[in-house]
């Protein structure tokens, strides 16, 4: 009985030794990356300026930049085992994830690095991009000065006073983790967590704030960020009313925003369609959405260049506030970089002011933002309509555009 014992025994220890040897430590065509990786097709479209800005979603000057700033946070050390996969390597492949939002599996096969790899690679250097471009790139204005400037440019560019920041909230579709029940599911029905943003006259994000999960109320959405805590306890430096240039009339500085907002003394959004009873309140309500569509333009201009967007990220959450972050950061960057290519002129609206015509450009008018006449939302301070009347009758009178009655019915 004991040596039968014994002879199964051994007969389960030698097929466990045979079960490991066949094991590989490594597939053989992942060790051929020299030979078979994407960085060689990109050696050879350095000749066609063209593809190679759309492969990376820039040129290669500026790519060598971000190379040269995110490289010391991502270079890692070869070592007995193996060589280490190079920063030039695990940036392009992380940028080529975020223009095409294709999977890790399906990745592998132009990069020649597997699954696994991936799934450290390209969050970990999202992380480094945002945490080199953010200082210079995604600036939180600090000073009245500073505050200023950007209204002066909006009223430069789109005629509108005092206006600090478009706002709005862009819902990014995820693929929920297990378990997670319907914590992340929105109105829409569709799973997701929201990026709250507020853009300047240039198309550029001045706050990104994300990782609000898509149930929670749009009201939510903007109470759980930073950026309105300070607001409410006026901690943000934005300048004091002032008379407005060529004008007798003294006004706040203010965000616009659409109907997901509060109408705030310091955030105005337009009327109602149930309230456009006068041809004054269609006049604000175009110089306001104006202004607004600049953020609904830019969300357009992000989720175009950088197609991770338009799929359901299937990343933990923990790990895609840092993929969304690093495509916000490369968004400013790239505009200010390559303005010309990165932003093309069907990217924006486009006014015919003869005939009172809109173009829309990327995304006009699909904010995924719940409007907030869905829901009951009582009665609004009087304050803050006052101040909408206020700017009413600046855009009525002194303050009016040639055009503005072209685009009214």
């Amino acid at each position: 009985m004991d040596d039968a014992v014994a002879i199964i025994g051994l007969l389960c220890i030698l097929q466990k030794k045979r079960q490991r040897r066949k094991r590989m430590w490594c597939k053989h065509w992942l060790l051929q990356r020299k030979q078979y990786t994407h960085n060689n097709l990109l050696k050879e479209i350095r000749i066609t300026p063209k593809d190679y800005r759309n492969y990376l979603r820039m040129d290669e000057e500026t790519y060598l930049l971000l190379l040269d700033l995110v490289t010391p946070r991502i270079m890692k050390q070869d070592t007995v085992m193996r060589s280490a996969i190079s920063p030039h390597e695990r940036l392009t492949a992380t940028l080529r994830f975020l223009a095409t939002g294709r999977s890790y599996e399906d990745l592998k096969f132009s990069t020649i690095i597997s699954p696994q790899s991936l799934s450290s690679i390209i969050p970990e250097t999202c992380e480094a991009i945002y945490s080199v471009l953010r200082k210079d790139y995604l600036k939180f204005p600090r000073s009245q000065e500073e505050w200023k400037r950007i209204a002066a440019l909006f009223e430069q560019r789109w005629n509108f006073p005092h206006l600090l920041g478009a706002m709005d909230g862009k819902h990014v579709t995820i693929n929920p983790p297990r378990g997670s029940g319907s914590t992340y599911f929105n109105y829409k029905k569709k799973h997701s967590m929201v990026l709250m943003a507020i853009v300047d006259a240039q198309y550029q994000f001045i706050l990104c704030d994300f990782g609000t999960n898509g149930r929670i109320s749009d009201g939510g959405v903007l109470q759980n960020t930073t950026f309105f805590q300070k607001l409410q306890e006026n901690d943000l430096n934005i300048p004091a009313e002032e008379i407005v240039t060529n004008s007798s009339k003294s006004l706040p500085y203010v965000f616009v925003a659409d109907d997901a907002f509060p109408l705030r003394t310091d955030m105005m959004k337009p009327f109602r369609q149930a309230e456009l009873d006068t041809r004054e309140k269609k006049i604000y309500n175009y110089r306001v959405s104006r202004a607004r569509r600049i953020v609904e333009n830019c969300f357009g201009i992000l989720a175009t260049r950088f197609r991770i967007f338009h799929t359901d990220i299937n990343v933990h959450p923990s790990r895609i506030e840092s993929i969304v972050m690093a495509c916000c950061a490369l968004h400013n960057f790239l505009i200010k970089m390559l303005p010309n290519s990165y932003i093309s002129p069907e990217c924006f609206d486009r006014e015919q002011t003869d005939i009172g015509h809109v173009t829309p450009g990327y995304d006009t008018n699909h904010s995924t933002m719940e409007p907030l006449q869905q829901r009951n939302i009582g009665n609004t301070a009087r304050t803050p309509k006052m101040i909408r009347q206020e700017f009413m009758n600046y855009f009525n009178n002194e303050g009016q555009v040639p055009w503005q009655n072209n685009f009214i019915k």
